[in-house]
């Protein structure tokens, strides 16, 4: 009998210590192995089951709403509250508990106090006062629409985490989405976390193939956490745009959400027309972005020169304020945008290292240099070009003039990139020639409207074509954007010859015109004038060969054999092209090849890098140079953005000039930014 008592009084007993009632209301509750506040209790109707609203107070669950039924919970139960303990070991003398009462009154600030701050004591950041104005304008504002334009190397990111890390305190916001390019997604992560406190979920293939596969396919992997970073990669991706278009809702606004979308002008329109053509880019941003209360947009470059792009981009943040086509007034500007640059804030007394330009000079060149005679020859050929298809329709003449001006931009970066594309050039001509012969009609190759119109419009000098490369495969990487092609190709390179021939088909023409042959006879010589010069260095990769023998290369001692000795000085070289960057490289290899550990001092930096070596360049570049050899970091402009050199390199050389002039001010902040060490 007493077994018998002992099985019925089991339950009874565990039903009694996993009981709750309305008395409850306020208490500490575990719920799936979550921590929970208990928010209402009651009765279920014409049941015996209690129904209990909670609230999460973990710090990647805080405030989400949870509705169970009490009974029915494996592991539900109220936390042990030892109140009784309280006071037991005495009170704290009245000095002390004065002290602790005033730190807490300080450190209490409403919502509806905009000049006191709570987030610059709660970073772990040497702040400058300067960081403050953000927070003190998103403070200023209702719903936050704020567009931070800051100089390259001032510390947006800082900035940023200042501006939400005071919202999430005055429980403005609960949930924040950051949207940056793929190369700056584990440094957001990490500046967050380090400096802020705050945890960010970093949505890529493998974590969304990882919640999948513990949850079930059918949940939403934007339900999981508060707090996301996604690529703007991502965002483009209709699997990925379609879940976040399904967690943002309905509604017009998503109560308490934050928007950070950082390198902002790259949701701008590039054209310059009337109505500026959007990318794919451009029309997700402009179809999330209203979801959300508030938004915080960060770019070094905000203007990319077409008043109407910038407009398009002012009316995403604030669309109550500006509008697509309306200018945009100074006055409604400076109440949303902050735009300081270095002289601005060295006037106000703080200090930032004076950046100094040297130009390299390289005298004049003589007569017969291959790059001043293929200049000739190209100029020769396009002119024959353009004589020839003078009667031909606008969309063919344009797409002459694109070709014209490709070829010349090659030219101007380097003799390798110019062979390439005219290689390719000269491949589809003969191709056409070989299929036809000398019985192709003018009008026997044929593109479409569509076709023609999009000849250079593919990849723009202002979009991110030259990002990290995303693999398809989530279960082949801990991360997405982290598998470059299987041939190396960077998108750029090939974006620009798919361009190139449809501009050579476009242009192709009557080959029966007299014209032609001398054309043919000036193409072949330029490929054979090309060819012949990237074999060798140039002038200017000369005048870098002997910089790295004067500051970087130790004096040989006498009867060594050991090679050349490296100094610590580091230096870090842009170029504009895939192509070029392979030219410098070739070159430079060869040079130091009879140095010490020689194989380990250059480094590659470009768009089909992956994330992980990304982070390994990062980390060599940044170490002790008595720890690492790396010396050199060649980089196209991939390594333009989101990623910070300045700790052991203050030495950068442009190869090229990038036809788009922003870039070179975004090339020099990667070491001209605040903590630079280096004061001359």
């Amino acid at each position: 009998m007493n077994n018998a008592e002992l099985l019925v009084k089991k339950p009874d007993t565990a039903m009694a210590l996993n009981s709750i009632s309305p008395e409850d209301v306020g208490r500490i509750a575990q719920v799936r192995q979550r921590q929970y506040q208990v928010e209402e209790v009651r009765k279920s109707q014409g049941t015996s089951s209690t129904i209990v609203r909670l609230s999460g107070i973990d710090a990647d669950n805080l405030g989400r709403s949870l509705e169970v039924i009490w009974e029915q919970e494996l592991d539900a139960q109220l936390a042990t509250e030892n109140w009784g303990l309280l006071g037991g070991r005495g009170f704290d003398p009245p000095d002390r508990f004065s002290a602790y009462y005033h730190t807490l009154r300080w450190n209490r600030v409403t919502a509806a106090r905009t000049d006191l701050f709570q987030a610059p004591f709660r970073a772990g950041i040497s702040i400058e006062h300067y960081q403050l104005e953000p927070l003190r304008m998103a403070l200023s504002m209702p719903r936050v629409n704020l567009f931070v334009a800051d100089g390259v190397g001032l510390g947006k990111t800082i900035e940023a985490g200042l501006v939400a890390r005071e919202l999430l305190l005055r429980r403005k916001i609960s949930e924040i989405v950051v949207c940056c390019p793929p190369s700056m997604l584990y440094q957001w992560q990490e500046e967050m976390e380090t400096r802020f406190g705050l945890l960010f979920q970093i949505i890529d293939r493998a974590y969304v193939h990882r919640i999948r596969k513990e949850r079930g396919y059918n949940v939403n992997p934007w339900d999981t956490h508060n707090r996301f970073i996604i690529s703007h990669n991502l965002v483009k991706d209709e699997e990925y745009a379609a879940d976040l278009r399904s967690w943002l809702g309905r509604d017009l606004v998503r109560p308490r959400s934050l928007l950070i979308l950082d390198e902002a002008h790259h949701a701008a329109p590039a054209s310059g027309g009337t109505y500026a053509i959007t990318s794919q880019f451009t029309r997700r941003v402009m179809e999330f972005a209203p979801k959300f209360e508030h938004k915080l947009f960060l770019s070094a470059t905000p203007h990319n020169g077409h008043p109407n792009s910038f407009r398009t981009l002012m009316a995403i943040l604030d669309p109550q304020r500006f509008c697509q086509g309306v200018p945009v007034r100074a006055r409604e500007r400076d109440q949303v945008l902050i735009y300081r640059l270095k002289e601005d804030l060295r006037q106000l007394g703080i200090a930032f290292p004076q950046r100094e330009v040297e130009p390299v000079r390289i005298p004049a060149p003589v007569k017969g240099t291959p790059e001043l005679e293929l200049a000739s020859k190209l100029e020769d050929y396009c002119n024959l070009r353009e004589e020839r298809l003078r009667d031909q329709a606008l969309k063919v003449r344009n797409a002459s003039a694109f070709l014209k001006s490709g070829l010349q931009q090659r030219l101007l970066s380097s003799v390798e990139a110019f062979w390439r594309t005219l290689n390719k050039h000269n491949q589809t001509i003969q191709e056409q020639l070989h299929q036809h012969g000398r019985q192709l009609a003018p009008d026997a190759i044929k593109l479409d409207e569509q076709e023609l119109s999009a000849i250079g419009s593919g990849v723009d000098a202002d979009e991110e074509a030259d990002e990290v490369i995303e693999t398809t495969d989530p279960s082949s990487s801990s991360t997405t954007e982290s598998t470059p092609p299987v041939t190396g190709e960077d998108p750029r390179a090939a974006e620009a010859e798919r361009q190139t021939e449809k501009a050579t088909l476009a242009t192709l023409g009557d080959p029966n015109h007299p014209n032609f042959a001398r054309e043919m006879k000036l193409l072949d010589e330029m490929m054979t004038t090309a060819d012949r010069a990237r074999h060798s260095p140039d002038e200017k990769l000369k005048k870098l060969f002997e910089y790295v023998e004067r500051q970087m290369l130790e004096p040989t001692p006498r009867g060594s054999a050991t090679g050349r000795g490296w100094t610590a000085h580091r230096i870090l070289i842009f170029t504009e092209y895939d192509d070029t960057l392979t030219y410098v490289r070739r070159h430079l290899e060869a040079f130091i090849q009879s140095t010490l550990r020689s194989s380990e001092r250059l480094a590659i930096y470009k768009g089909s890098t992956s994330l992980e070596e990304r982070q390994e360049i990062k980390e060599a570049f940044n170490s002790d140079p008595t720890a690492h050899p790396v010396r050199i970091l060649l980089a196209t402009d991939a390594a333009r953005e989101g990623i910070n050199l300045q700790k052991y390199c203050f030495n950068l050389f442009h190869y090229d000039v990038p036809w788009n002039p922003a870039r070179l001010e975004q090339r020099n902040g990667r070491i001209d930014r605040k903590l630079q060490p280096q004061t001359s």
